[in-house]
């Protein structure tokens, strides 16, 4: 019988840590939980096995991922390859955001949060999509803050929702934004005052320009879809959010565990719904 592989980014905490346990719940396979930092990973996985009663998966391992660092990233890609030579469920989670209150130039911050957000969620997806399996599924997770609303430049807007959208064309996007924070004019071209919602934003158009390049893919039914998992109490916020991170995990998990031929790809989905990308509402029908 076939050794399905699943693989989630930043889970030694946080939402990754739940989406990570989750999968021990309820995925058949193997399931990877990465982290930047070794010790930290190793431990969560000691924990979720204590945690998880009756697991469903046939083994929770950790392998270290630091998603901003080329190097790491090939050798995780490497590694599945001669290990599994497939994936199944890939989730990328792995994000950083600076605090609100944060003394840190913004020119800098917008530098820092699209190397790892934008940047190193990117260099996940060109390294691990030869691997995809059919049926396959990839979940981004994105933010409420990455809608198309926080932008105040119409033709700017357009350009990210156009269908013609090319991954060169959104890398220019990003790095114009990144440039245009240095010099503290970011707003005056329509980009939002959060280096945090720029990159969701650049993600979450990320998603639809994969999924447009997976359809043209011999390998059936592959997916990939972003979402919000909601205002989580984590780390990231401070411990402000209102879910636990089991809750913020439900969204992921529905994406990651969709059954074949079950669910289209592209969307931006919250509370397991697909929402309009511009306002947030959600669609009809949905």
């Amino acid at each position: 019988m076939e050794n399905k592989v699943a693989l989630v980014t930043g889970a030694n905490k946080g939402i990754g840590y739940a989406i990570a346990k989750g999968l021990c719940k309820l995925f058949t396979g193997t399931v990877y939980l990465t982290a930047r930092n070794e010790e930290l990973g190793k431990a969560a996985v000691v924990r979720i096995i204590a945690e998880v009663a009756k697991p469903a998966c046939k083994e929770l391992r950790f392998h270290q991922l630091d998603i901003s660092d080329k190097d790491s990233v090939i050798r995780a890609k490497e590694y599945l390859m001669k290990e599994h030579g497939r994936i199944d469920i890939l989730i990328n989670n792995a994000g950083i955001a600076f605090k609100n209150n944060s003394t840190v130039p913004f020119g800098e911050q917008a530098f820092e949060t699209m190397k790892v957000n934008y940047w190193g969620t990117k260099q996940v997806c060109e390294q691990f999509f030869p691997l995809l399996s059919p049926h396959a599924r990839v979940v981004i997770v994105a933010s409420q803050l990455g809608l198309l609303k926080k932008i105040s430049n119409e033709d700017l807007k357009k350009r990210l929702e156009s269908d013609d959208l090319k991954m060169e064309d959104l890398n220019s996007i990003v790095n114009h934004f990144v440039e245009s924070a240095k010099n503290n004019v970011h707003t005056d071209f329509g980009y939002p005052n959060s280096a945090y919602a720029m990159s969701k934003i650049a993600v979450i158009a990320m998603t639809k320009i994969l999924q447009r390049e997976v359809v043209k893919d011999s390998r059936e039914d592959i997916v990939v879809n972003a979402c919000c998992p909601g205002y989580v109490d984590t780390d990231m916020t401070s411990h402000k959010g209102t879910l636990t991170p089991d809750e913020g995990a439900e969204t992921p998990l529905y994406l990651a565990l969709a059954v074949e031929n079950s669910i289209s790809g592209g969307g931006m989905y919250y509370l397991k719904k697909q929402v309009d990308w511009r306002t947030g509402e959600f669609l009809k029908g949905d």
